[in-house]
């Protein structure tokens, strides 16, 4: 066993708990502050055929899939590397998510399988000589057409150390121009990238977004002087959504 694999075996078996506030939170529906994000994120980027094969890498305790699955999507699938959010996922009640390693989950896959495989908070954990095994795994299991979804830390935010460096076994973090050496070199054919902004959904959600659009703008005003660059289309947020077309 490689020391790598022994660190990131004693994290990921104590993922849950290990840490000041716990990754799952008891009580009251815990995902009720990611449920706006991620409903719009489906709404948007999911096929509408509520049969399309759905493959969640790294998936947690679940929460997109529960999500997904309340949106009337049937066809889902989660794996999970941690016994411990793998726990949590039954706890919560949430079908579909088994223990298992990402890259051997891929190896096992039969090509063309999936229209949709995510990747939120996940690709961060790999380091670069991991990576194109991830990237040429899932290229190969999409089907003609199908979608990856990658949610993951920003390096071009002010902010992005909190994300890169809040959890152990974080590798890297990436930036719009980096994912795209990653992702069009490896045969994906095309690519977008989007800033987390606030999803309004009510009075608080619409203030945090009109200080969003404050402070984003000031932080462009910062960019433009130091650069000379005007462009509206650079990414902010801490974390970002990238979705590359097979």
């Amino acid at each position: 066993m490689t020391q790598s694999s022994q660190y990131r075996d004693r994290i990921y078996d104590n993922y849950v708990h290990a840490r000041a506030v716990p990754l799952v939170q008891p009580g009251a529906d815990n995902v009720s502050s990611r449920r706006p994000y991620l409903a719009a994120m489906i709404g948007r980027h999911f096929p509408p055929d509520r049969d399309a094969a759905v493959l969640d890498l790294g998936c947690g305790h679940g929460t997109v899939i529960r999500i997904a699955r309340e949106a009337g999507y049937r066809n889902l699938r989660g794996v999970d590397r941690s016994v411990e959010q793998v726990h949590e996922a039954e706890e919560l009640g949430i079908s579909g998510i088994e223990e298992a390693d990402l890259l051997q989950t891929l190896r096992d896959t039969s090509d063309d399988s999936y229209d949709v495989v995510l990747s939120f908070d996940v690709i961060e954990h790999f380091r670069r000589d991991e990576l194109l095994s991830l990237v040429d795994g899932v290229r190969r299991i999409l089907r003609p057409g199908g979608r990856w979804i990658i949610h993951t830390p920003n390096a071009e935010s002010p902010f992005f150390g909190r994300i890169r460096y809040g959890d152990l076994t974080h590798e890297q973090a990436f930036t719009r121009t980096s994912m795209g050496q990653l992702l069009i070199s490896s045969g994906f054919r095309a690519l977008s990238c989007y800033e987390d902004a606030p999803v309004v959904h009510g009075i608080l959600s619409g203030l945090r977004f009109a200080i969003w659009k404050v402070l984003r703008g000031m932080m462009r005003l910062y960019l433009a002087a130091e650069t000379g660059s005007t462009d509206n289309s650079v990414i902010l947020s801490q974390n970002f959504l990238v979705v590359a077309i097979k």
